[in-house]
């Protein structure tokens, strides 16, 4: 192996580790971005919430039961936290992206 050739390619200035690299986008609120994630965080929420809340919820024996309901009941509420989420209903979205958007805004002083 030749010591005298480096193992890694050398950095531009912009990109060395220590230093930011200018942010094209600085300044520029990303609102549907914003919105996006606010909402893919309700909908997690509340899925989360309606796992715990079906999780003592029993099986019909006749019908039901077994491991496939358990994944498919989960698969249930992840798309009735989506539908919930949607709705805005709960108003977690609004008040996630308010907080993403002020922190966005700090970032840019």
């Amino acid at each position: 192996m030749d010591t005298a050739k480096p193992i890694l390619p050398t950095l531009p200035a912009a990109q060395t580790p220590g230093t930011a690299a200018p942010n094209p986008l600085a300044g520029v609120q990303d609102l549907a971005g914003a919105a996006k994630v606010a909402q893919d965080f309700e909908s997690f929420f509340l899925s989360q919430a309606m796992d715990s809340m079906f999780a003592g919820v029993e099986s019909d024996k006749l019908f039901g039961g077994g491991s496939g309901e358990n994944v498919y009941r989960s698969l249930l509420t992840q798309e009735y936290a989506k539908v919930a989420a949607k709705s805005g209903a709960t108003g977690i979205a609004d008040a996630v992206q308010r907080e993403i958007l002020r922190m966005q805004e700090a970032q840019k002083k």
